[in-house]
């Protein structure tokens, strides 16, 4: 059980993460409109880079040591705040570097079509 620490820890950067996103989505929505969602689609491009650039720095063992709990503020908390498509895109790539090649490529299929059906099933519900 992870302690007191990472619990704020990741409700802070979650706040943080959030806000961010419900931010830039808004600003994006007011430049390009509503027509295509250009935010979700710069949010998600920008969490993967930012968890990517974090675990690069951090999750290696010849790079910087940074205590697990500010690890947890910026990679759940901000990140997955801020969006949960970095979470699986680092996921992804974790699989790929492993060499588990058709289990990566199961996991990415099965995430965008399972939540594809998923979103759809809970839309038809709700129109109930």
């Amino acid at each position: 059980m992870p302690g007191f620490g990472a619990w704020v820890a990741v409700a802070s950067g979650g706040a943080i993460g959030s806000v961010a996103r419900f931010w830039l989505t808004g600003a994006m929505t007011a430049l390009t409109g509503p027509r295509f969602p250009w935010g979700t689609l710069l949010i998600n491009v920008v969490g993967s880079f930012a968890i990517g650039l974090v675990a690069g720095f951090t999750l290696t063992p010849v790079r910087m040591g940074v205590h697990p709990d500010i690890r947890i503020f910026l990679m759940t908390g901000i990140c997955g705040g801020f969006t949960t498509f970095s979470a699986f895109s680092l996921q992804s790539l974790e699989l790929l570097q492993a060499g588990d090649i058709a289990p990566a490529f199961g996991y990415m299929l099965g995430s965008v079509v399972l939540c594809l059906v998923a979103v759809w099933g809970g839309w038809l519900l709700g129109r109930v």
